[in-house]
């Protein structure tokens, strides 16, 4: 099976998307290019964003995939193109990243503003999300910063985390269809085990932070979570569930996500960066998290 589908924005969320309020005819026009016989696609929706879907047992012709990308690209349209039982029945598991993908800011940044290097950690963290630095080397960097730090910062920046648009409607969604979803981050477990259980999440890996004497050390705890162990972390959940690694959709922003993005049957470039956008197999260029539903065919309502 091949399915064909695409996701635009729709006012509130960007009204002044190229896709606007034609973005049907638009991306229509393009997977018609594609000269398949495609038939009647199905709508799929969300809010802030639409799209439409394409089911078929015709063959994409070899290397026609990449150019209906860009195509679409070029009329504000994200598409991804899926085969076998992903395209039929959908996502059998979907791991998220958590840092500017499942919430909207870098947790590191937000304790390092904590510590007066905000600025600092933050132009770091841009280098190992565009992979100019390896990611456990910025890690050991902008952890140094916050030593010292009493532990109860990590409270109060809890408090100020937010959900990236769209997240609990993802989360919700799946719930709904019995479609597990973990969360893997290299950012800490501090702070998004208590999110993740918030929205029925069970599924998490993070660093942990190291604490003596009520203060942070500068330091992490443990295995860090790099760009090779979010790779294994979602081939060990498939494993734990049964799950064959092309039934996973899997999204991020950052170079360190890459690897678990090949790891997936489907990998979303979320908002992501420059060097992510090429490599990935898919895209949501827009701030609607529940949009990578779009991309396999569903709704998220």
């Amino acid at each position: 099976m091949l399915r064909i589908s695409t996701v635009w924005p729709e006012a509130p969320a960007a009204p002044t998307s190229a896709a606007g309020p034609d973005g049907a005819r638009r991306a229509a026009d393009v997977v018609a290019a594609a000269g398949l016989d495609l038939g009647a696609p199905v709508p799929t929706a969300g809010r802030g964003w639409a799209g439409l879907t394409w089911l078929t047992d015709a063959a994409l012709p070899a290397g026609a995939g990449p150019q209906l990308r860009v195509r679409a690209g070029e009329q504000g349209i994200d598409l991804a193109v899926t085969t076998g039982a992903l395209a039929e029945h959908g996502p059998a598991l979907v791991v998220t990243d958590v840092d500017s993908t499942f919430i909207t800011a870098e947790s590191i940044d937000l304790l390092a503003a904590r510590a007066g290097a905000g600025e600092a950690v933050a132009a770091v963290t841009e280098l190992a999300m565009r992979g100019e630095i390896d990611f456990a080397e910025s890690l050991r960097r902008r952890l140094l910063t916050l030593a010292g730090l009493p532990a109860t910062v990590l409270e109060e920046v809890r408090a100020e985390i937010a959900l990236m648009p769209g997240a609990d409607a993802l989360a919700a969604a799946l719930a709904a269809r019995g479609t597990p979803l973990g969360l893997v981050s290299g950012g800490f477990v501090e702070i998004v085990v208590p999110l993740a259980a918030e929205l029925g999440i069970d599924r998490v890996r993070a660093n942990a932070l190291e604490v003596a004497d009520g203060a942070l050390t500068g330091r992490s705890s443990g295995a860090v979570v790099d760009a090779a162990a979010k790779a294994r972390t979602l081939h060990a959940w498939a494993a734990e569930l049964g799950v064959d690694p092309a039934r996973v959709v899997a999204a991020g922003d950052g170079a360190n996500d890459l690897p678990m993005l090949a790891a997936a049957g489907l990998g979303v470039a979320f908002c992501a960066k420059p060097l992510v956008q090429a490599q990935a197999t898919a895209a949501v260029s827009f701030p609607r998290l529940d949009a990578v539903l779009g991309l396999v065919g569903l709704s998220a309502r």
